[in-house]
């Protein structure tokens, strides 16, 4: 999806199957999401499709919700390091820096992401834009002490800025 870009209009007037396929990036792997929200249509703004889509996560089951978040990478993980990513992931992590660790902060940032994984279940998410390397690790060891329920919450909220920042990118009113 790198340099496509869509008006509001087009996407509202497009099939459906060519509404779900310009939006399936919006939410890492789950074309499930746009195609949940396509006969909802006409979006009156990107505020109003990007809540009919997180509406569309929030009402899933756990199960899909899960699906949702396990189809994210881990930052910093494998995935990054064998260059295996989506497009929108890479511009992403690497806006934040963290394609330039220090091998102690690379070290650092695999460790959090075994023990997250260990103690909740599924891969640490966090919409990364605005912050750097350090404070990334640092939201990364605070959320650490969070009871299953509520990282779920979060970083369902956090799926959510991704989704928007993704969206603002894309699609113009």
């Amino acid at each position: 999806m790198t340099g496509m870009h869509y008006t509001l209009e087009r996407l509202n007037c497009a099939s459906s199957e060519a509404f779900v396929a310009a939006l399936s990036g919006i939410f890492e792997h789950s074309p499930w999401v746009a195609g949940a929200v396509a006969d909802q249509r006409p979006f009156a703004s990107i505020e109003a499709l990007h809540q009919a889509m997180s509406l569309a996560v929030q009402s899933a089951g756990e199960t899909e919700q899960l699906a949702l978040i396990n189809a994210h990478p881990e930052l910093a993980g494998k995935a990054a390091v064998r260059g295996e990513l989506t497009v929108e992931s890479t511009r992403e992590q690497s806006c934040a820096g963290l394609n330039q660790c220090t091998q102690e902060q690379f070290d650092t940032l695999q460790s959090l992401n075994r023990a997250y994984r260990e103690k909740f279940g599924f891969p640490f998410i966090l919409a990364v834009r605005g912050y750097d390397r350090e404070g990334i690790i640092e939201n990364f060891e605070s959320r650490m002490n969070n009871s299953r329920a509520d990282e779920m919450r979060t970083t369902l909220d956090q799926i959510y800025r991704i989704a928007r920042f993704r969206l603002v990118e894309l699609v113009h009113a």
